[in-house]
């Protein structure tokens, strides 16, 4: 992960979020993709707002299956668009706002059988693990499963697959051996853990396009706080320094 100090710069250029959101909580749900992201990003938000964020990490789909039971979060920031839309479609959200593209790769560790780590070691003898998270329940596993396919690879593999419940504890199986390579998102490859232990390679853009999206929740008491959010995450200055991150912009 990029320093604190080093994008204070660009997110720091003017104090543009409204004064009555200052000394407010949000509570964010986020996809497990963002989890080396949001920490800092809060950070940087807090110290320009006062607007403290509360993050709890999961699958797109665990996270929408809970809001929709009743979990009291302000906002919900998915790894796709097809989660957030489920929620405004049923009355429990709305504002759908796509906020960053994600980006799928090939990790494994330095001490992998896997090295030095091409595509070819997803069908090498050498290879007996391939984590991937679940495409049910994780839009980097069904962009994972739908890269397989696409490159002709998901039959000669899928007996090789260990599968994650989120794209956070598919990465932990290939960061813990317990798996010899993942198909991981960017933003975790990029993460200062995972880039002091391996490296990775980028999956072609064989896969649906990553499109994450947030909603502000229906039930949410800091409806203003909640876009005030969202507009600072898709604005000009944020956006450009996404790509720090392993995401790509919204728009690009």
């Amino acid at each position: 992960m990029v320093l604190f100090g080093a994008i204070l710069p660009i997110f720091f250029t003017s104090r543009t979020a409204e004064a009555q959101t200052e000394g407010k909580i949000l509570h964010i749900a986020a996809a497990s993709d963002l989890q080396p992201v949001l920490p800092t990003l809060a950070a940087a938000y807090e110290q320009q707002t006062g607007v403290k964020i509360i993050a709890s990490f999961g699958s797109s789909a665990t996270l929408a299956q809970q809001i929709a039971n009743g979990d009291p979060q302000d906002l919900f920031l998915s790894a796709d668009t097809v989660h957030p839309q489920q929620l405004v479609s049923a009355g429990l959200a709305n504002g759908l706002v796509p906020y960053a593209r994600g980006v799928l790769v090939l990790w494994a560790r330095h001490d992998s059988p896997a090295q030095p780590l091409t595509l070819d070691a997803l069908t090498s003898e050498k290879v007996q693990r391939i984590a991937v998270a679940n495409d049910l329940h994780a839009p980097y596993g069904l962009a994972a499963t739908s890269a397989l396919k696409s490159m002709g690879l998901y039959d000669r593999v899928k007996s090789k697959l260990v599968v994650g419940e989120n794209i956070g504890q598919t990465a932990q199986f290939a960061l813990t051996g317990n798996a010899q390579v993942g198909l991981i998102s960017l933003t975790i490859a990029s993460s200062k853990a995972y880039k002091d232990a391996g490296s990775f390679v980028p999956i072609p853009k064989v896969y649906p396009e990553i499109r994450q999206s947030g909603v502000i929740l229906s039930s949410s008491r800091n409806q203003q706080a909640a876009a005030s959010f969202l507009r600072w995450l898709t604005s000009p200055a944020v956006q450009k320094s996404l790509t720090t991150f392993g995401l790509d912009p919204a728009g690009s």
